[in-house]
């Protein structure tokens, strides 16, 4: 070998031999220090954000069939077709009650003047009513008699009319003002996708009918008029830290004289008075004049949920303005003193003792504990200084009386901008609690912001991230699906809300709901028709995070820094004081599969082999469905862990969490 050759050898075999140098794919590994804990997670990281949008409430997870029960919408009949044999004008009409009634003013009376006419009056439900063979359904009406002498004949129909249930109510033979309730149940002899309830009136005389009701046996814990039960499944099954309610863009209306108004959402569901949903017609693409709040899900109910999913609660209240993008309506500011009463008053409906006015309601409504309220948002995606100047005077008269209480303040409509950048920092300098930022955009722009909240200040105001969504079109597209390349999208942005848990305190997906043949807006968390629902890839993400959640962050660093789109890769690690893991997150944003070392430290007993969870697509356009829900899903196996090392094969388009027993 001539002495050139023997040189460069020399130097080769020298350089090789330095400390480190032959590790490269060491030095690339994700370092997890489980040792070394960053920051506390709250209890409230991950919850589930709900809005009555897509059918979300009533023909959702608010479990009552009959649509219009009340004949109160603006077309009183709406959902109802009246036959006869015979012409029989008025037999069926609505009467207004307005000076006596405010809160339900309309009933319709039913005229029968011959027991051999043939008359009855068919609700057709929110898109259809799902029936299922064998079910009891138990029926219910409100009745008074101005002639006695008709009965009701009850009847399931399925789509081409064929009876499959049925059951009477005969009324008692007393007359007078008086309202008396009446019910039935029966048991479905098949099932129905768009089924519908009849009602024949046998017999002859004048009788009044209002809130005429049916609802499944199996609702949410068999509650009677309570919700539907696969719909709640699902959300309990996330174990969200909170849930926030009820909305969104309700909260305001488009007018305040539509906004949404907790006091008439309590007590008994005929005396709380209906309102338009917001959505009714807000997007001419997705018309919905059927669409109203009946309030029998109501501020009780949206407590009562949160405590059986094992939630906080988080309602958002109006701040004094309706929706910003309908009007530029705002009360007055020497009339915002109601306002900020009803956010006082909903603080001792929650918490208060039975001695209190609001917690004596409470109570008279079944539930003497205190729901333990610690948090309120005043305003949804409100702007602008008149927004400010209402704000201070809640956050000020609330404070007063409830010092350590969190209000939820909101940063307006975008993630950044003139408008975000004004409510960001006057926020900051009132010392805010937390600043509510929304964000939908497209899955690039949640890939490259995965580290947006690496440098915001520690000992600030903390960060609710209460709406997000990645967007496969664009905001407000029709065409927008749930798919995996969304999915994964929101999986790499999360790691770095997970890493950052020092500054974001809360985080949901929205929408929640949508009915597959009843929504306004896509992409949504859980679709749904009239018998089934099903976890889109993005709410498989929610859920992986949610049940996954951990006690405190811990360093997942690569050559000392957070892995956050390098290689289109995403980690976060967290670790569980009460189970002994730690958990690592590691998504691959990228098509190809993708080798990654991970060396856990600070464990003195490595076990051989963790448990290894993967939400995978190979391709990123796949989406869930109702005939193949879990075609996007997470699996389950074991991986080995070889001395303190994890080598992970990263799929194309996967999010995999990893949890390792440390002791």
């Amino acid at each position: 070998m001539c002495a050139k050759k023997l040189f460069i050898a020399f130097i080769t075999i020298t350089v090789l031999l330095l400390p480190g140098f032959g590790h490269a794919q060491q030095n690339d590994d994700i370092i997890v220090k489980t040792n070394q804990p960053v920051s506390d997670i709250q209890p409230t990281m991950w919850g589930i954000f709900f809005e009555d949008i897509n059918l979300g409430a009533d023909g959702g997870i608010y479990a009552e069939l009959v649509k219009n029960r009340s004949f109160e919408f603006y077309m009183p009949l709406m959902g109802w077709t009246v036959k006869q044999n015979t012409f029989n004008e008025g037999s069926v009409l609505v009467h207004n009650r307005m000076e006596k009634d405010i809160a339900n003013p309309r009933f319709v009376r039913i005229t029968k003047n011959a027991a051999t006419d043939s008359l009855s009056i068919t609700n057709e439900g929110f898109r259809g009513m799902g029936i299922k063979k064998g079910l009891r359904y138990d029926f219910s009406v409100m009745y008074r008699q101005q002639t006695p002498g008709i009965n009701l004949h009850i009847e399931l129909l399925n789509a081409t009319d064929k009876i499959i249930g049925e059951a009477n109510v005969i009324p008692s033979s007393a007359t007078g003002s008086e309202w008396k309730r009446d019910s039935v149940s029966f048991t479905s002899t098949d099932t129905a996708w768009k089924g519908k309830l009849k009602i024949r009136f046998e017999g002859s005389g004048i009788i009044d009918l209002d809130m005429i009701s049916l609802f499944p046996e199996d609702t949410w814990k068999k509650r009677p008029g309570g919700m539907r039960a696969d719909m709640i499944q699902l959300l309990a099954d996330m174990k969200p830290g909170f849930i926030r309610f009820p909305g969104g863009c309700i909260v305001e209306g488009h007018e305040l004289a539509l906004r949404y108004q907790w006091k008439k959402t309590i007590g008994p569901v005929e005396e709380r008075q209906l309102i338009v949903n917001r959505w009714n017609s807000e997007f001419a693409h997705r018309p919905a004049p059927d669409y109203f709040q009946t309030f029998g899900l109501g501020f009780f109910e949206y407590f009562q949920l949160a405590e059986d999913i094992g939630a906080s609660p988080l309602p958002i209240l109006n701040a004094g303005m309706a929706c910003q993008f309908n009007t530029a309506e705002v009360v007055p500011i020497d009339q915002l003193d109601p306002y900020v009463q009803d956010a006082l008053d909903l603080i001792e409906f929650a918490n208060g003792d039975v001695t209190t006015k609001w917690g004596k309601i409470r109570t008279g409504m079944g539930h003497p504990a205190s729901f333990n309220l610690k948090m309120m948002g005043v305003g949804n995606e409100n702007w602008g200084p008149q927004y400010l100047e209402r704000l201070q005077i809640f956050s000020k008269a609330i404070k007063a009386r409830y010092p350590d209480f969190k209000l939820v303040n909101s940063s307006g409509t975008d993630p950044n901008g003139e408008r975000f950048d004004y409510l960001n920092t006057s926020l900051r300098k009132m010392n805010a609690d937390i600043i509510d930022e929304h964000y939908y955009r497209r899955p690039e722009w949640f890939l490259a912001n995965a580290s947006r909240y690496d440098n915001y200040p520690r000992n600030g105001p903390k960060v609710f991230a209460g709406e997000y969504a990645a967007q496969s079109d664009r905001t407000v597209s029709v065409n927008n699906r749930n798919n995996a390349e969304t999915a994964i999208a929101e999986a790499a942005f999360m790691t770095g809300l997970e890493r950052n848990a020092a500054v974001v305190n809360l985080a949901s997906y929205a929408p929640l709901f949508a009915h597959i043949d009843g929504w306004q807006w896509t992409p949504d968390l859980i679709w749904v028709n009239n018998l089934q629902s099903y976890g889109t890839p993005n709410y498989y993400v929610q859920k992986l995070y949610s049940t996954n959640k951990g006690t405190q962050v811990v360093p997942a660093l690569v050559n000392g820094k957070p892995l956050a789109g390098e290689d289109s890769l995403y980690a976060s690690a967290v670790i569980d004081k009460n189970t002994g893991d730690v958990i690592i997150k590691v998504v691959n944003a990228s098509g190809k599969e993708k080798i990654k070392g991970i060396r856990l430290e600070g464990i003195k007993k490595m076990p051989a082999q963790g448990l290894l969870t993967v939400l995978q697509s190979n391709d990123p356009s796949n989406v869930n469905s109702f005939d193949t829900p879990q075609h996007v899903a997470p699996k389950e196996s074991a991986i080995i862990i070889k001395g303190k090392k994890i080598d992970l094969s990263a799929a194309p388009y996967s999010f995999s969490v990893i949890r390792v027993k440390m002791y």
